[in-house]
């Protein structure tokens, strides 16, 4: 009998099981903690711990609307600031009740603010990766190298990563200067800048991010950074990860509340694919912690809501929410000492192993 044709399967059923088994493998995590650092620009408090904000939608209709036959009113009004919050950001409110916190609600006797005088983005972004203020260095939007070493090179260079462990995808390209004091010595990938990626869905995204362009000549759809942020996370498997969204600021400074909101709903859904990535990989559950925040509120009433600087009131206020294994608050602080900006880099820092405030006497300490 020729057994040729029972020997194949046999090999066949041989080499899959060698597959299964490969992939059964239990994946060893690296040693230490990761980061992931999210801000959204021009995030008001107003949206984020109130939802929708009435007077400011009926402020940009039509006289012959009525706010209530709004597509916009009907996807996201509801008779409470709690239930109002959660119809806008569903999956943040789910995050910081079950499993983090956030801080700067006012109304529950929690403040966040900037110790920056500007009251603007690039100073604001400086504080967050600096620990403190630089107003006289850092006083405009312009590109310009960070005259400082930021807390993610700090982060690189404690810990001895290669470049590719310390990533920066961000939708305004101004980031390229923000992000670090040393052109190159992390990843960044801002603006209309091309993933780098040779693979056909990262063709394509680099196609489509120069078709798909926004208003904005420096600042891509927040859609692009994201992607781009997860294939390099997928891939890379940084041990800080900062993504910087930008459209809920220049559709406000456009005046399109509608497209502000859903810019919030847009990234809360991000947020929900992050976190959710994150808990389902072995070197990353458990071991990862997560702050969201923003660089600047931006004007409390319906007069300046869409300005924020100096001579906007209410631009200071701001918030940040936390998702940590090693904070065990949990959902809205209340009665508690007021927060600065000029805490994150040390909370990073620290998270990492990292002792920022012994090299940056001046910075904020770590929020405990």
């Amino acid at each position: 009998m020729n057994r040729r044709p029972l020997l194949l399967p046999i090999v066949s059923a041989l080499g899959l099981a060698t597959v299964v088994l490969s992939a059964q493998t239990p994946v060893t995590p690296p040693p230490g903690d990761s980061i992931v650092l999210v801000t959204i620009d021009g995030a008001r408090t107003e949206e984020v711990f109130g939802g929708l904000d009435a007077d400011v939608l009926r402020s940009t209709m039509k006289p012959e609307q009525t706010l209530e036959s709004s597509p916009t009113y009907q996807r996201y009004w509801a008779a409470s600031r709690e239930e109002r919050r959660r119809r806008l950001m569903p999956f943040l409110w789910q995050l910081v009740s079950d499993e983090g916190s956030i801080a700067g609600d006012r109304a529950s006797g929690s403040s966040v603010r900037l110790r920056n005088t500007l009251w603007f983005s690039y100073p604001g972004y400086a504080e967050i990766l600096l620990g403190e203020p630089h107003d006289a260095e850092i006083s405009s939007n312009d590109p310009i190298r960070n005259p400082y070493v930021t807390v993610l090179e700090a982060i690189r260079d404690k810990l001895k990563l290669p470049s590719e462990k310390v990533a920066t995808f961000a939708s305004w390209e101004v980031f390229n200067e923000i992000a670090e004091h040393r052109a190159g010595s992390t990843t960044i990938n801002a603006g209309y800048e091309a993933s780098g990626r040779a693979d056909a869905e990262g063709q394509l995204l680099d196609r489509l991010q120069m078709e798909a362009r926004t208003p904005w000549a420096s600042a891509r759809h927040d859609a692009f950074t994201f992607r781009f942020a997860m294939s390099h996370l997928e891939k890379a498997r940084p041990r800080a990860l900062y993504i910087a969204f930008d459209e809920t600021d220049d559709w406000a400074h456009d005046g399109r509340y509608d497209l502000v909101l859903d810019s919030y709903a847009r990234i809360d859904a991000y947020l929900r694919e992050l976190w959710t990535w994150l808990q389902s990989q072995p070197d990353y559950r458990g071991r990862t912690h997560l702050l969201v925040t923003t660089d600047h509120g931006r004007g409390a009433t319906v007069a300046d809501w869409r300005t924020h600087g100096a001579k906007a009131e209410g631009s200071q206020h701001v918030w940040i929410a936390f998702a940590s294994p090693r904070l065990t608050q949990r959902g809205v602080w209340h009665d508690a000492p007021e927060l600065t900006t000029s805490q994150i880099a040390a909370t990073l820092a620290g998270w990492m192993g990292v002792d920022w405030v012994a090299d940056h006497p001046a910075a904020g300490r770590p929020i405990q």
